[in-house]
């Protein structure tokens, strides 16, 4: 079997696990700059399944995806020490304020 090409999308989050007060702003949007950014642990799930299948297929390769600003590169950079072979960030002025329902699909 000829080896497969795997995208995983990713999205860095928000880290919840320690919410303080600052974490929401007054408007009811969530302060990131109060909160540290990790890689969403759900999209981890799919990274490590498509390095499953990448063991399992020889000559398999996987691409971590995100969109963000430049800081969003940190999601790659995890992605591939985490085993995945190159990544992409689809980074952009346009992309700023962008409708996050609409941009997850």
């Amino acid at each position: 079997m000829k080896g497969l090409k795997i995208i995983v999308l990713a999205k860095q989050v928000p880290d919840t696990r320690n919410v303080g007060k600052d974490a929401m702003k007054a408007d009811g949007t969530v302060n990131r700059a109060a909160l540290p950014a990790i890689f969403n642990p759900e999209d981890l799930n799919a990274l490590e399944q498509a390095l499953q299948i990448k063991d399992r297929i020889p000559g398999s390769k996987v691409t971590v995806l995100t969109m963000g600003p430049g800081r969003a590169a940190d999601i790659i950079r995890e992605g591939m020490f985490r085993g995945a072979d190159d990544g992409i960030l689809l980074s952009d002025r346009a992309f700023a304020g962008s409708d996050t329902l609409a941009t997850s699909y």
